[in-house]
């Protein structure tokens, strides 16, 4: 299993690679396109990389699937299947998301100058509940659950797929869209994210749910090829939905729900940082003189704000702090769980 597990990563990880230059230029000579906003003269960049990943994710995915099929026959292809398709829902709302451009740019609700205005905040959680249908259809997951340092078993029951899953899809996809806005943050630690929960579930011989986040996490190792600083492409919001319902619908499958909380925690923070601001204040900061970063408010809105008013550091390092943070996380986390 080990073996085809890494082949099918590879494949993931070579098909990303392969489409992401040819779908800069696509995206470019379509006008879909981006502001870089913390670098001098601000260039604009195609946008979108979800599309990209998406491409690699769902072909190692098919890949996995059909050689389940037709040689293998033990993975359970319905759920897999179901997930798929909740996958792909939330991403497509991640990209009609980034193809809301103008050709004049546009202040968005946070002040920040941009091409793209994307779709109304509070229409994107009713956008991304439906996606939940093909989970609670095959009743992914399992309704008993470990709470953490304590050592409950709660019984969620019938409430686990009609209410548990749903809210996790809405929330989980929502939430990944709020840390954002360096290059190689979104990619960087939803590959942390994704590689910690994959290897765990794993582990735990939950192989369907380890095979779609191991998946991802081979997608967006390549993607970080383009996004990394300085960046080439711009995630888009397609990517940071992919990320948040990929990760979710992993989590759900393998039912390493305790664990991916550990994990999320970071994200767990940026939201309610966001909600302390209404949601309507950017993860930016103000490129000074010498190239580090200075937040833009004098409260914490976002945890890129944190770092940002800890030091000075460049758009570069505070990818790096965030993301060695995250890597620490999981780190914990597989200790806890495991150890």
């Amino acid at each position: 299993m080990e073996t085809v597990l890494l082949a099918m990563a590879i494949i993931s990880f070579f098909l990303t690679l392969f489409i992401t230059p040819r779908m800069m230029r696509f995206l470019k000579g379509c006008g879909i396109v981006g502001i870089d906003q913390q670098k001098k003269g601000r260039p604009v960049l195609p946008t979108s990389g979800g599309i990209c990943v998406a491409f690699g994710l769902m072909g190692g995915l098919m890949t996995y699937i059909a050689a389940e099929k037709f040689v293998y026959g033990n993975a359970n292809l319905t759920m897999l299947l179901a997930a798929s398709s909740t996958i792909m829902i939330i991403t497509l709302i991640g990209i009609l998301d980034d193809l809301n451009i103008k050709r004049e740019k546009k202040k968005d609700t946070s002040g920040t100058v941009e091409y793209r205005v994307g779709l109304p905040q509070w229409l994107k959680p009713l956008l991304t509940l439906p996606a939940a249908v093909p989970l609670m259809a095959v009743a992914a997951g399992d309704s008993l659950m470990t709470i953490p340092f304590t050592g409950i078993n709660v019984q969620f029951g019938i409430l686990y797929p009609l209410l548990l899953v749903p809210l996790a899809v809405v929330c989980v996809s929502n939430t990944n869209n709020m840390l954002a806005g360096m290059n190689g943050l979104e990619a960087g630690m939803g590959f942390v994210a994704s590689l910690a929960v994959g290897l765990y579930a794993f582990a735990a011989g939950r192989t369907e749910g380890a095979i779609i986040a191991l998946m991802l996490s081979a997608a967006l190792l390549a993607f970080l090829r383009y996004n990394r600083f300085p960046a080439r492409m711009l995630p888009g919001d397609s990517l940071t939905y992919l990320i948040g319902a990929t990760f979710v619908t992993a989590v759900v499958i393998a039912n390493v729900e305790m664990f991916a909380v550990i994990v999320y925690i970071p994200w767990i923070i940026e939201a309610f940082l966001k909600l302390r601001g209404r949601f309507a204040m950017a993860s930016l900061g103000i490129l000074q003189k010498d190239g580090t970063l200075k937040s833009q408010y004098k409260k914490i809105y976002s945890l890129t704000h944190v770092v940002m008013k800890s030091g000075r550091f460049t758009e570069k390092q505070v990818t790096e702090i965030l993301v060695s943070i995250e890597i620490l996380i999981a780190l914990f986390a597989f200790w806890f769980f495991l150890f």
